[in-house]
């Protein structure tokens, strides 16, 4: 269910998903995203092999995660954007957010923080790049932690939320800033640092978005996955 969920890597569909198996997706979520990281490394790293300009290396390395993912964060950003922006009655921002189209305020947003990426990224380095693509899922087990509602009774924010047990996605979080101490070339503490600072900004998204909606969505969950993406890439940027 991961896999297939967050990648466009071809695998067998799960024969139940029940509520077990959405926590255990939304859990294993970062080694799912794993071959994403993977590619966003190597485009950078073949990038700057070729001595092509940082900004066209960025945006490729992000274009190349965002066709992986069959760019489902970056419409769920829009989605949550327009949501929010649209009117503080909760059922018409969630009717504005299941719309398929893109209003004023979620392109604005999704060029902004595409902007953010690009530009963080520029400065990256292949195993920061991956990273920075990693912490952005790690978030998603905080968000469907136990507690967390849903602001509908159907869709993927209602198959995963309140899935996760709150000890396994502390320990997700714990997990990833103790790896990120190991990252190449930066001082120990900017890797845990990095991590930190996306959970508090995925962390802020999705308190007003269950201020504002009642609880998760399947677009909440592509928002703090972007926005937690771009904290990273700008916390790990030399």
């Amino acid at each position: 269910m991961a896999v297939g969920t967050l990648t466009t890597v071809p695998v067998p569909a799960p024969r139940v998903i029940d509520r077990r198996v959405a926590g255990g997706a939304m859990l294993l979520a970062p080694l799912a995203a794993l071959p994403l990281a993977v590619v966003a490394g190597l485009v950078v790293a073949a990038g700057q092999a070729a001595h092509l300009p940082a900004l066209a290396t960025a945006a490729l390395a992000l274009g190349a995660v965002a066709l992986g993912s069959r760019g489902l964060h970056l419409d769920g950003l829009a989605d949550t954007a327009d949501g929010l922006g649209a009117s503080y009655d909760r059922a018409k921002a969630l009717d504005v957010m299941r719309r398929g189209d893109s209003g004023p305020t979620g392109v604005a947003t999704l060029v902004l923080v595409l902007l953010v990426q690009v530009g963080a990224l520029t400065a990256a380095n292949p195993v920061t790049a991956a990273a920075g693509v990693l912490v952005g899922r790690c978030t998603l087990s905080m968000a469907c932690a136990r507690g967390v509602p849903t602001a509908r009774p159907d869709g993927l924010g209602a198959t995963v939320a309140g899935s996760v047990p709150r000890v396994a996605a502390i320990a997700v979080g714990l997990a990833a800033a103790g790896l990120a101490v190991l990252l190449p070339g930066l001082p120990w503490w900017r890797g845990p640092l990095a991590v930190l600072l996306s959970y508090a900004v995925a962390g802020a998204l999705l308190w007003r978005c269950t201020k504002r909606l009642g609880g998760i969505t399947g677009d909440v969950l592509g928002a703090t996955v972007e926005t937690a993406v771009a904290t990273a890439l700008v916390a790990l940027s030399t």
